[in-house]
């Protein structure tokens, strides 16, 4: 009996949980073509994922994680960035938001690399139902230092976004 009411206290307490943080996350998957920033510049396509979790209508803590691919001079090469940073948005069925995110960027290709990353950029995000928009654009500018050498990629995206 005891058992049972501790199960019960749990879902409750895991219900109440849900509830409270209804709206409050965002998840963002989608396609991103990337200008790689180096010398000689390169075009890279690739994926995004990224989630904010809110602190305010306004305010948010986002995370974003990318992988771009295929180097011409070596097909199987690759960059990956994790970022995390602040995320101001402006709520509405248009709702654009800006960022400012630092973290790391991983290059392998004919070497391979890791150094600092940092993005500065925004969007547009388009509500089309209830619990999903369409993230219209995000432009960043990513900067790295990948072989001693300071890159501005300009990056852009477009994909889904959920909240819950």
């Amino acid at each position: 009996m005891l058992r049972r009411l501790f199960i019960l206290l749990g879902l409750i307490f895991l219900i109440s949980i849900s509830a409270r943080a209804q709206d409050n996350v965002e998840l963002f998957g989608g396609y991103t073509f990337q200008r790689y920033g180096g010398t000689p510049s390169r075009y890279l396509n690739g994926w995004e994922i990224s989630g904010k979790y809110k602190l305010a209508p306004w305010v948010g803590i986002a995370a974003d994680l990318d992988g771009h691919y295929g180097l011409p001079s070596s097909p199987d090469a690759r960059t990956l960035h994790f970022m995390v940073g602040p995320q101001i948005s402006f709520p509405g069925r248009i709702s654009p938001y800006f960022h400012v995110l630092g973290g790391f960027g991983h290059m392998q290709g004919n070497g391979s690399n890791t150094s600092l990353a940092g993005a500065i950029g925004g969007g547009v995000d388009m509500r089309v139902a209830p619990l999903l928009s369409w993230r219209v654009i995000q432009a960043d500018d990513v900067v790295t230092r990948f072989f001693g050498g300071t890159q501005h990629s300009l990056r852009l995206s477009t994909g889904l976004v959920i909240r819950f």
